[in-house]
């Protein structure tokens, strides 16, 4: 099946991509092998260091920060993503007093970096007199930045949607509201659900900006960790594994769903003579 974005790459296209994925492999391998022997000639190996990561404490510690961290991202993308919606139905009204603001809205929040927003929300809102608690203070800022991602991707997969779907629940009497509501959106909902995962995943990394408001998400919490008990790489790793494999797993999942939509066949590995 071919991508919206770009062509399906040749048999000479994919013997360069296979080559470039064994080469950054290799060097990703050489730069980890380097890592490991400068970090045992440095003693950062040895067993003494990592004995309180075998600890009760420790993973409970960091485990709170992971359900901290668990907390803002669901919470920031299901505003997202009703926001998302919102904006996307606004986006494809008719009328242009509410299309055009969705779309400056959509196409300014793009291009503005996260972090700014949670500047924003810390520093200068409050001389304004809206002093936001600690939670809430990352979760706005990610909501209103992925609100925009979450636009687009609702956007896609309406307008992705047969316009026969539409016009056939006209036919019968519905609505343009109820069409949308009761045909359109259901189909566009499954159509995006692997993508609404890869976002969230994003939204999920998103939430290491927390450390700037000083927010006990996993990252932070690994920063107090470290600080602590003077185990800055030792932390760090552990933390950084803990993020490997929630994100991987969300990433699977969005794999999952994408090979399961309907009219969607896993690749086939094929060869051809070059």
């Amino acid at each position: 099946m071919s991508n919206l974005l770009f062509d399906e790459p040749g048999p000479r296209a994919r013997r360069r991509i296979r080559i470039a994925t064994v080469a950054g492999t290799v060097a990703v391998l050489a730069l980890l092998a380097l890592a490991v022997r400068q970090f045992a000639a440095n003693g950062q190996l040895d067993a003494a260091r990592w004995q309180p990561y075998a600890t009760w404490p420790m993973w409970r510690y960091l485990l709170s920060g992971l359900w901290s961290t668990a907390l803002a991202a669901v919470v920031s993308a299901a505003l997202a993503m009703a926001a998302g919606l919102a904006l996307a139905l606004g986006r494809l009204s008719r009328r242009r007093w509410i299309r055009l603001p969705a779309a400056a809205y959509v196409e300014a929040v793009r291009t503005i970096p996260a972090l700014l927003l949670v500047y924003v929300v810390l520093f200068a809102l409050p001389r304004y007199g809206l002093d936001l608690p600690l939670f809430w203070k990352l979760v706005v800022p990610l909501a209103v930045s992925n609100a925009a991602a979450f636009a687009e991707i609702f956007r896609a997969g309406i307008l992705s949607v047969e316009r026969g779907q539409g016009e056939a629940g006209l036919a019968v009497g519905l609505t343009p509201g109820q069409t949308m509501r009761m045909i359109v959106l259901p189909q566009a909902a499954r159509r995006v659900l692997p993508s609404i995962v890869s976002q969230s995943v994003g939204l999920l990394k998103d939430t290491s900006l927390g450390f700037v408001v000083s927010y006990a998400e996993l990252l932070y919490s690994g920063k107090v960790l470290a600080t602590y008990n003077g185990l800055l790489i030792q932390t760090y790793i552990v933390v950084a594994l803990i993020y490997l494999v929630v994100n991987a797993s969300l990433s699977k999942l969005a794999r999952v769903l994408e090979a399961r939509r309907p009219g969607v066949r896993p690749p086939r590995r094929r060869f051809a003579r070059v």
